[in-house]
Formats: structure tokens, sequence, C-alpha cells
């Protein structure tokens, strides 16, 4: 049986220790990918949103709108500059709108 750690951590650093032990962190980065995409394109971009997949480094969005699609189009870099902002690393390499 394993030998119980003497040190108190903080439980956020306990669980960041745990994903990185585990080697957790592509699936957490895909579920906050999901989230950064809610949170920064808002409610007009989000309602013709149908799927939001994170595949290595390249992060593929389904939508229903071919207009929505094309203006976004125009700005994938800076899509993929806000969302790497917003999770904190450099987690999306390529754009991919569907």
């Amino acid at each position: 049986m394993a030998k119980r750690k003497k040190d108190n951590l903080q439980l956020g650093d306990a669980l960041k220790a745990f994903i990185k032990e585990n080697k957790l962190e592509k699936g957490m980065n895909k579920v906050a990918v999901r989230d950064a995409w809610a949170a920064l394109m808002g409610n007009g971009v989000n309602n013709y949103t149908t799927a939001v997949e994170l595949r290595n480094d390249t992060l593929y969005v389904s939508l229903s709108s071919s207009v929505l699609r094309e203006e976004l189009s125009h700005g994938k870099s800076k899509i993929i500059t806000m969302l790497n902002n917003e999770l904190g690393e450099e987690v999306i390499a390529k754009l991919v709108l569907r």
C-alpha cells in the first residue's frame, strides 16, 4: 500500500497534480475549450453552433449558418488567440469551421 504524504495541499493544487499524474490534460482541455467557446462567442454565435470538438491541436466547430461560417472564417487567427488567452495556454493551433 502506498504511503500517505504528510504535507498539506490546497484542493486546487491537489487536483492539478492528480490531472497531471494521470495524464488527463487532453480531456480537460476538450471540456475547457467548449466552455471558452460558449463564453467568448456569445449567444448570437452559440445559437448557430452545433458542435465544438478539439482533436490534438485543431478545433473543429460545426455551424448551422453558412453566412456566419463565412464571417467567422475572416477572423480565424483572432478567434484562436482569444481562445488560447482564455485557456491560459497554447491549446489551439488551427481552427476548422464546418
